[in-house]
């Protein structure tokens, strides 16, 4: 498939925004090996040569436009992409620095519009991909015809991955092979493959040893599909592109079949989210579920600080949660965009998403995730309580962490300042200014002076020598000072309420 037949396929309505010769060659008859969907302002690391790149242009504003343009879009010149294929939806229309940078960089630009869905392109190619693929002679592909064909058919019939791939490897003497994910999660693998550590395969996705080909799939960063070999030259390359290729269809099609699933875990979460809903109709949304029905449950909750969308957020927890043993689970997004797991626990296996969390990190440094995870339930009328713990943990990470991510489980909140922290930022502002009074909205040094002792003197649990010792001032000083906070405050430090009044004071500044 070419890039120019993507303007004449019907129901698309794609247009061209830019492309034409450049240096003796026709941008538009470039053959497109693949599709990647993306929104990084740096995706280089993602892509293959050979793919045309989805992207809703959320990167761009107009303030750095051109700056972030230049990085988007020389990114995939160096990484040689065939053509970008940019959303109006988000601005209106393609903005002009982004059409100069593609004619500068010699990139194809296609603009599609609002009512065009991504997923809707995607299918297009892959349909004409492996309709391709069954129409060439037999002796232009590496794979014999027989498994060509026999992985065909064991698509159709929902055959299981592993299963797959030991049939696709199985010509060239099924060597250890992988199918993971970008957080190193094994999908599947042969059985001659080792168990591999999380952790481990993604060193190996990123390492220079064996093969590795991404899945073209529609995907996010944190969910993507990659064919591993560890055994460098084990498979010929052209038979590892088919198998690829192959594995891009399986994904298509396992998503569309657990379509129904997907669409039950989103009404689960909207009962839970609603907190009236009847008893009942939590406990037959669990039951829909299937083995989710037996609790007890935990609720997640995760987003980004509104870096990310919705549907990137919820993939990007469905990888998480599918690290975790045995894990049953249904998931779906709020009407505030967060996304909402529930998920089964038992008391066989500590429930920890940390590793995931951090190896989702590494998929995406630029883009922090924050989740909150809430106490153990069994009761289903309890869940929109552990939706409110979840969200309070969930505000807890972000407070705790503004560039990395995190995840806080609910049981974590076992200090004041974790307690406080899980309270809205402009709370915390209010309370602060009311209970520190003019010491609250002043930038005078004196006034950054008296809370830099009372501060000293509270961590000292109110001692006036180790108070005077740790700024190194005579203790008259400091009582000069504390009786000042406490004349400008009205707080008496003597007193245990008022002493937690202002140690919170200080913590929620």
């Amino acid at each position: 498939m070419r890039v120019g037949d993507l303007l004449h396929i019907e129901g698309l309505d794609l247009s061209l925004a830019w492309g034409g010769e450049r240096g003796g060659e026709n941008l538009l008859n470039r053959t497109i090996s693949g599709v990647t969907a993306t929104d990084l302002e740096d995706p280089a690391r993602f892509l293959q040569p050979g793919e045309i790149v989805l992207s809703g242009l959320v990167w761009w504003n107009e303030a750095g436009g051109r700056a972030r343009t230049e990085r988007f879009v020389s990114a995939l010149a160096q990484a040689g992409a065939r053509a970008l294929l940019a959303g109006e939806e988000t601005h209106g229309s393609v903005p002009v620095d982004v059409v100069d940078a593609c004619r500068a960089h010699g990139i194809a630009l296609l603009a599609v519009p609002a009512h065009t869905n991504f997923r809707a392109i995607t299918e297009v190619v892959y349909r004409r991909q492996w309709g391709d693929l069954s129409r060439r002679p037999a002796d232009h592909f590496a794979l014999p015809e027989n498994v060509r064909s026999d992985l065909g058919r064991l698509i159709e019939q929902d055959t299981e991955a592993g299963e797959l791939l030991g049939r696709a490897l199985a010509p060239f003497g099924t060597p250890p092979g992988y199918l993971l994910t970008s957080t190193g999660r094994t999908v599947a693998r042969t059985a001659s493959a080792p168990e591999l550590a999380a952790a481990r395969a993604v060193e190996n996705l990123r390492g220079l040893t064996g093969e590795t080909l991404r899945v073209q799939a529609e995907s996010t960063p944190y969910d993507a599909w990659y064919l591993h070999v560890p055994q460098a030259g084990g498979v010929p390359p052209r038979a590892l592109h088919e198998i690829a290729e192959v594995f891009g269809q399986y994904r298509h099609h396992h998503n569309r079949r657990y379509a129904d699933r997907r669409r039950t875990g989103q009404e689960l979460i909207a009962l839970v989210e609603r907190g009236d809903a009847d008893t009942g109709a939590v406990a037959n949304a669990l039951e829909s579920c299937g083995p989710l029905a037996e609790g007890p449950w935990r609720v997640v909750v995760t987003d980004t600080g509104g870096r990310l969308a919705g549907s990137g957020v919820k993939e990007a927890l469905r990888e998480a949660v599918q690290h975790l043993p045995a894990s049953v689970f249904a998931i779906g997004t709020t009407l505030d965009m967060e996304a909402v797991a529930v998920i089964a626990v038992t008391d066989e296996s500590p429930f920890s998403l940390d590793e995931p969390w951090t190896l989702l990190h590494g998929c995406r440094p630029d883009t922090p995730l924050y989740a909150g995870v809430s106490a153990p339930t069994a009761d289903p009328s309890r869940l929109n309580t552990a939706l409110s713990q979840a969200r309070y943990a969930a505000a807890a990470a972000r407070h705790g962490s503004a560039t990395t991510g995190r995840v806080t489980m609910v049981e974590e909140l076992a200090t004041l300042e974790t307690l406080l922290s899980g309270i809205p930022a402009d709370v915390r502002k209010i309370f602060s200014a009311r209970t520190l009074g003019p010491l609250a909205h002043s930038d005078s040094a004196s006034h950054q002076t008296l809370l830099e002792t009372l501060e000293t003197f509270l961590a000292h649990n109110c001692s006036w020598a180790r108070t005077a010792k740790a700024l190194h001032l005579h203790v008259n000083t400091v009582h000069y000072r504390i009786e000042r906070v406490q004349a400008l405050t009205g707080r008496d430090v003597t007193l245990l309420d008022h002493k937690l009044d202002l140690r919170a004071a200080l913590l929620c500044r």
